[in-house]
């Protein structure tokens, strides 16, 4: 067979087969585009009609002689054509099943990006080779099959081999083998100011080869002076693979160089005898961080995998935890009084409580609520979803969750408003296998492969559920963090929280033409979703993040003494819009997408449990004027809601996705609308204002004399379109005009 004319003009070889006997010829299979097909076309024309002129001006051979010979015959080729497993592992029926997706480097985004509107789920993990990009993909094969077809990029199909109890499984001299591999590839450069991922938890042991290098013997602490350092019970060294690698289970099947460019820190604020006295777990909390800091000024993400289920059922209402949480995050609380980036685990189900279907029911459960102290307003609350549905080849048994949803693991909100979102964004947690009677149990394939604390006894062990989903998101925000040293820690939050969305599996619980309503499910259980990194760390031409990093003085004494202090301050931002790449989308709508992020003192006093406006010592929300709304209509609208904010909530007709009572809790809000780009031309005032908080009682003094900070992200998106966003943005931004005007 000839197949150099099967790799050009719009044709892509894939794979060939080669002959086998006289039973079997040889095969080849091509990715072919519409011109492609037209050019190989006219190549079989022309063979039929046209030959070439030899040197004596003879009539010589056909043109394309040696292609057109050597094909017996020309077919659509199935997916068993692009399969590369032994033929008895192709997956049969018309269940979903996980395939080992293998891409062409240049055209990988683009399938990854679009299969999922063909039914794929694509892992988040993924394998680099010279050439190649391979993915896990979950679908059926005729879902597979139109993907292929109509999405270029797929070289090859496989079955998934290799899980995360392959590498558990291993005797530990293996093990040992494949951890001077990594460490081999590995490079811990964190610059000369690194960021730093700190494990609140039981320790780390420093005696791994794939810690030591980002963790100094003086950056382990201790919430108390007598307590030991190391780890115990391996719950802090399986967080700190995770925190440095992410699953180990990717890192050790790729050939390529790995770069770790932040550190590490333990603070133990759990004894490896007894336990902390619950009303202590506040104190020792802060101890922690004490004992860390005491080390001088670094940017830290804080990262808390413990919590309790002693204040459940809390309903969302703070907590002694979840206060000492928020005044560590806004500088009240702590040695050092400093912003603090802060991520908690949402807290782990169960197991015994679930049969082998439904399980979202049981989740969902009030007494399956977010653990305390995840419910705090400034810290990051992860919960965990899942991607993890393969098995080794004989095992009996199916995977509990479906692909792209939440893990059986993790838990949820109790409560759909008043206080916090929660969680705010969910990470890779493990699955569980149902085979037999209940309950699900865990499965090492099923989970994240990590370091073990018991190194050189053992290498690897695996993990999960909440915790596991947490050093992950520590690992993801910290490398955001890493990429824009210089941003707040409110600003990191909220670039990190908005940049999330839900999979097609989560999105497919709501209706088809969803009320804002329809979303407080989605939120109860996945928060924003998963936090997708490219785009919180990057613009495009088509798509662009403003940054804003501002303070605001929101409340000023009344004139009469005897009455209650009033709104002082509203920041109004003249947004730099495209307007001529804007008009230029006449049919094409535009996503805007607005993340406002805060840092709120607490007052956990009972009165104050009982209402966000006095357990927060500011609230603060964004407005953007409406098409044909000029500034002066657009400030009286404002200072009209503003006045009116401390009673009901009410539902604006303003075309935001998620509306008022999903986004106006907590102290970070996030909302999106769609609407036609001439109309988002028009729309280029977007201001901040406060509304009630403590600090605006008669029991603050001077309030004029409080500032708040806050951050302020405003995201545009044009989709497919090839408009030039950026660029003219990126020319106008000298001149945004900020506006300060008192109420």
């Amino acid at each position: 067979m000839v197949t150099s004319g099967l790799d050009a003009s719009g044709l892509t070889l894939l794979k060939v087969q080669p002959a086998a006997g006289d039973q079997q010829p040889a095969r080849a299979t091509v990715f072919a585009s519409g011109n492609g097909i037209d050019k190989l076309r006219h190549k079989v024309t022309d063979f039929g009609e046209k030959d070439r002129t030899k040197k004596d001006g003879t009539e010589g051979r056909p043109y394309n002689a040696d292609l057109v010979q050597s094909i017996g015959a020309i077919v659509e080729a199935g997916l068993r054509a692009l399969w590369r497993s032994p033929n008895q592992k192709f997956p049969d029926g018309t269940d979903s099943h996980p395939w080992e997706i293998w891409l062409d480097k240049e055209a990988a985004a683009g399938f990854i990006a679009g299969a999922p509107d063909y039914g794929v789920a694509i892992s988040a993990d993924h394998l680099e080779f010279p050439e190649d990009i391979v993915v896990i993909g979950t679908a059926t094969c005729d879902a597979l099959a139109v993907a292929v077809r109509r999405l270029a990029g797929v070289r090859a199909l496989a079955a998934p081999t290799v899980t995360a109890d392959y590498f558990d499984a291993l005797e530990i001299e293996e093990q040992a083998e494949w951890v001077n591999d990594v460490v081999s590839r590995a490079t811990f450069d964190g610059g000369g100011d690194p960021n730093y991922i700190t494990l609140l938890d039981r320790g780390v042991s420093r005696a791994h080869p794939l810690i030591a290098p980002a963790l100094a013997v003086g950056d382990r602490h201790a919430a108390e002076p007598a307590w030991g350092l190391e780890d115990g019970v391996g719950h802090g060294t399986q967080l700190a693979g995770l925190a440095l690698f992410g699953d180990l289970t990717t890192a050790l099947q790729t050939m390529n160089p790995i770069q770790v460019r932040h550190r590490l820190e333990s603070a133990k604020i759990i004894p490896d005898a007894g336990h902390n006295p619950h009303h202590l777990l506040g104190a020792v909390t802060r101890k922690g961080i004490n004992a860390a800091e005491a080390t001088g000024n670094r940017r830290r993400t804080f990262t808390l995998a413990t919590t309790t289920e002693d204040d459940t059922p809390h309903d969302g209402a703070p907590t002694s935890w979840s206060s000492e949480i928020d005044q560590l995050a806004s500088g009240v609380s702590g040695d050092t009084k400093i912003k603090r980036l802060i991520l908690v685990a949402a807290g782990n189900t169960d197991q015994n409580q679930f049969g082998n279907n439904d399980y979202l029911a049981v989740c969902d459960l009030p007494n399956n609520e977010v653990e305390s102290p995840a419910h705090a307003w400034n810290a990051v609350c992860i919960g965990a979803y899942t991607e993890k549905n393969m098995l080794p080849a004989g095992e009996v048994g199916l995977p509990l969750a479906p692909v792209g949803d939440l893990a059986p693991s993790s838990r949820t909100a109790s409560w759909s408003s008043h206080w916090p979102l929660k969680p705010d964004v969910v990470f890779e947690g493990g699955n569980w296998l149902v085979d037999g009677a209940p309950p699900p149990m865990k499965h090492p394939a099923l989970s994240l492969l990590t370091t073990d604390h018991q190194y050189p006894q053992r290498a690897f062990t695996t993990t999960g559920e909440t915790s596991g989903a947490t050093a992950l998101a520590a690992r993801a925000v910290t490398e955001i963090w890493s990429d824009y040293p210089d941003l707040w820690p409110e600003t990191i939050r909220a670039l990190f929280v908005s940049s999330a969305r839900w999979t097609p599996q989560m999105m497919s619980h709501l209706p088809a033409n969803p009320a804002k309503g329809d979303y407080a499910p989605l939120f109860k259980r996945y928060g924003y979703g998963v936090p997708d990194l490219d785009r919180a760390r990057r613009s495009a031409s088509n798509a662009l993040t403003l940054i804003v990093q501002d303070t605001i003085r929101p409340y000023r004494k009344a004139e009469k003494p005897s009455a209650q202090h009033v709104h002082n301050e509203m920041k109004v931002f003249e947004l730099p819009w495209p307007v001529e790449e804007l008009r230029k989308l006449v049919q094409s709508p535009v996503k805007l997408r607005v993340a406002l992020s805060t840092f709120i003192d607490p007052n956990p006093s009972e009165p104050a449990r009982g209402s966000k406006f006095r357990y927060a010592s500011h609230n603060l929300r964004f407005k953007l004027n409406r098409p044909n709304e000029d500034q002066v209509a657009f400030l009286a609208r404002i200072s009209k809601a503003a006045e009116q904010s401390d009673g009901p909530t009410i539902e604006e007709d303003d075309n935001w996705t998620f509306g008022r009572n999903r986004r106006d809790v907590g102290s970070l809000h996030i909302d999106e609308l769609a609407c036609p780009a001439s109309d988002l031309a028009r729309r280029n005032l977007i201001a901040v204002h406060p509304v009630a908080g403590w600090w605006k009682t008669k029991t603050v003094p001077d309030p004029q004399d409080l500032i708040a900070r806050f951050s302020l992200i405003v995201e545009i998106d044009a989709g497919e379109s090839d408009a030039e966003l950026y660029a003219e943005v990126q020319a106008a931004i000298d001149m945004l005009n900020v506006v300060e005007n008192v109420v």
